[in-house]
Formats: structure tokens, C-alpha cells, sequence
């Protein structure tokens, strides 16, 4: 992800896209070294039958790093990652369970706009917060995720296959889709791979909880220097999935109860390609957030619609990443969705007040308005700029902080 020095208008946005990724530079603590010109792709696309070229031979690093090797999680910073998740749990459940009052006549493509959470009972929070388990999260989630996982790397396809029969022994029945296609980078071209997995396919609208799985790829010039990426972005895949665990009876009794709306659901996606091979530009970064917002908005939705798309099928966009840190700050991004910022701090500071959270002083506040709020290059970027035409909304949950891990 880049963060950007001053806000702007969308245009000054695509006008700073070309800027250096130094977040990821910086974490690695290391100079950079020179950049070759970004390549532009070759016309016609990839030749047929022409395999993807791998940026360099898969490393000798077992499955799992040694202590030695692998950037383990302190435990505190363990338990804020738990605690980041207590808040998607709470959100996620808020947000699926049926709201008070009755939804807006408007069309299905404005209904998101008047949608009105429920709001939770002490009783239910607490039970929504005591299905949460760090240990479960870091043992069968992040562990195997804390590899090195670049695009068309081994990791990247064991990360996946990690993330797909995890949502798969689920009760809930989540349908898992791939969205696998080639493109031009400075390596040649790879194969990605982003996983979309939605709780109901049938359903109108979702909220939609987003993430990348890959990790950062330094070349040969970088002697073999291996990112596994906790915090960009392993901790927040691994909240994903430990929110699906942890709600899954819920989900499942959803899916199966008469009385829930059956237009309003949930979609996990984990993109592939976030970070860029060589030096973040337009051209070499987001591979699978843009091949994947491309192809929505050109998908009609419901199918056989000749007026709508998958776009339009987002109610809200909440893309995480570089969480796990101790003392994350998440500002309120755009004004379009701070009604749902909003509903965060609400959450944040009900759950301080049942005692909820662990090592959250009284003065402590995660999501905070007063903060310094840069555009930020993330994988919500493709999806913003198309959803200014479609009308959905992006809520951005990203530490301000950049994580040393």
C-alpha cells in the first residue's frame, strides 16, 4: 500500500499513482536500489500457450521458518490483531443481522443507502466477542500463512489452497470462485489468482470484507531477502477467516432461516498481486484488485440484467490491511462512509465498556476522526474509481502506522 502526502481530488489521485511504494522499502530497512523503467504490455495480450515466468527459483525455506528465520507476532501485537478482529466480528454481525426498522422502497441499487444496522444486545455482543479465539487464529491461520507468498511463487499457491479449504470445511456454505488470468509485469507475465468467496451467490447486495494474500517480491539486486508480510497483509487474512469461523453457525442459521433478507449478504475476497515486482506504478502494482473490478463492472448482476453489474452489488467495500501492529489509529477516510466509521468507534467503545478488550486503556482510541487522512493506494483504488460510477461506498480500515514486520 502507498500512502499519499496530501489529500486531493480523485484526479490528483491518478495523477500520484506513479508514486514510489517506500512503505514496503522502508520495512525492510533497506536502501533501493536502482529501478529499471516500467515495461508497457505487449499488444495482444499473452501469446498462446505461453507459460508464466517465474520472478526467480522457488527459496529452500521450509514450509514454516524457524524461529531464527520467520517474523513472528509478539504476543501483544498478537492480541491487538484480536482485537481488530473483535471489531470486523461485531461489524459483520451487526451489519448481516436484520436491521431495525423498514429498508427504502428505492431500487435494490439504492437500498444501501438507507440500510440501517441492527443493534446488538449486550448478550449478543458478548457472545459474538467470546467466539473469537486468538490461539485458533494464530495456530491454524496466520502460522501458515507466515510464508514468503509473491505471485507465482509456491507459497502463494500453498496460502491459497490454505485459504480456500479453510472456508470450505465450513458449515455455512460458502461458494469459492477464482479469478485466475495472466498479465504483463516486469518479470514477463504471471499468473494470479484472486479467491472470491460469498456466503450467498443469489443475494442482490453484499458487504463486501476485502484482503490481499500475496507479499512482496524482491529481486536478484536484494541478495535473496525474503518478506513474509505479517502485518501486509497475513494478520488481516487471518482475521478474515477467523471471523467466517467464529460466525459460523450464525451464517449458517442465516443462510437457512426464512425470516433473514435474502438480498443482503457477505463476500470475502483475497486479491492477489497487491504489491508491486519492481517499483510501484500503475502499471506494476494492483494486478488483482483491477483485473477483478474490471471484469464486476462487466458482469451482469443479477445474472441477466441488462442495467446493473457486480459493482453495484457492493454495498460497502471495507478493504484491511497493515493491521496487527500494537496501537493501530484508523482514520475516517471518506465522507461517504463515516456513518459506518461511525458505527466502528460505537462498537469500539461498547466493547471497552463490557471489558471486552484487552489492553485498551480508557484514553485509547482506535478509530479516530482528528487523525491525518492521505489518499492511500491500496487494492480499494480500482473499485473507488469504477464505484464513482456505480455508487458504492468504500470504508478503508488501515493503520496509519507502517508495522516494522
Amino acid at each position: 500500500m502507498e500512502p499519499l502526502e496530501s489529500e486531493g481530488t480523485l484526479k490528483g489521485h491518478l495523477v500520484r499513482l506513479s508514486r514510489n511504494k517506500q512503505g514496503h522499502l522502508q520495512l525492510c530497512q533497506a536502501a533501493q536500489s536502482p529501478v529499471q523503467p516500467d515495461p508497457s504490455e505487449p499488444p495482444g495480450g499473452a501469446p498462446a500457450g505461453r507459460s508464466p515466468v517465474p520472478p526467480r527459483p522457488p527459496p529452500s525455506l521450509p514450509p514454516f521458518f524457524p524461529p531464527s528465520l520467520r517474523r513472528c507476532l509478539p504476543a501483544t501485537e498478537l492480541g491487538m490483531a484480536g482485537l481488530a478482529g473483535v471489531l470486523c466480528l461485531a461489524a459483520a454481525a451487526a451489519c448481516l443481522l436484520p436491521a431495525q426498522g423498514r429498508e427504502s422502497d428505492a431500487g435494490w441499487t439504492q437500498q444501501k443507502y438507507s440500510h440501517q444496522p441492527s443493534i446488538l444486545h449486550p448478550d449478543a455482543i458478548r457472545n459474538v466477542a467470546e467466539k473469537t479465539d486468538v490461539t485458533e487464529m494464530w495456530e491454524n491461520d496466520l502460522r501458515p500463512i507466515l510464508i514468503e507468498r509473491y505471485p507465482g511463487s509456491p507459497g502463494n499457491h500453498a496460502v491459497r489452497q490454505h485459504i480456500k479449504e479453510r472456508l470450505q470445511r465450513l458449515q455455512a456454505g460458502w461458494e469459492i470462485e477464482e479469478d485466475t488470468f495472466q498479465k504483463y509485469t516486469p518479470y514477463g507475465y504471471q499468473t494470479f489468482s484472486n479467491i472470491i468467496s460469498t456466503l450467498n451467490p443469489s443475494a442482490k447486495r453484499h458487504l463486501v470484507l476485502a484482503c490481499h494474500y500475496d507479499s512482496k517480491f524482491f529481486g536478484p539486486q536484494w541478495h535473496g531477502r525474503v518478506f513474509v508480510g505479517a502485518t501486509d497483509s497475513a494478520v488481516p487474512c487471518a482475521m478474515m477467516l477467523e471471523l467466517a469461523r467464529a460466525l459460523d453457525n450464525k451464517l449458517q442459521s442465516i443462510q437457512t432461516s426464512s425470516s433473514s433478507r435474502p438480498d443482503l449478504s457477505l463476500q470475502l475476497i483475497f486479491f492477489d498481486g497487491e504489491e508491486a515486482f519492481v517499483r510501484w506504478s500503475p502499471s506494476d502494482s494492483l494486478y488483482g484488485s483491477q483485473h477483478l473490478a474490471q471484469k464486476m463492472v462487466s458482469t451482469p448482476h443479477p445474472p441477466g440484467s441488462t442495467t446493473t453489474n457486480q459493482l453495484q452489488g457492493m454495498d460497502l467495500l471495507v478493504l484491511l490491511d497493515l493491521i496487527g501492529a500494537s496501537n493501530p489509529v484508523f482514520p475516517n477516510y471518506f465522507p461517504n462512509t463515516s456513518r459506518w466509521f461511525q458505527r466502528l468507534q460505537a462498537i469500539e467503545q461498547k466493547l471497552h465498556s463490557m471489558n471486552l478488550l484487552k489492553n485498551h486503556l480508557d484514553e485509547t482510541q482506535y478509530f479516530q476522526n482528528n487523525v491525518h487522512r492521505g489518499l492511500v493506494e491500496d487494492d480499494h483504488v480500482p473499485f473507488l474509481l469504477r464505484g464513482a460510477r456505480c455508487g458504492f461506498d468504500v470504508l478503508l480500515s488501515s493503520s496509519t502506522r507502517y508495522s516494522t514486520f
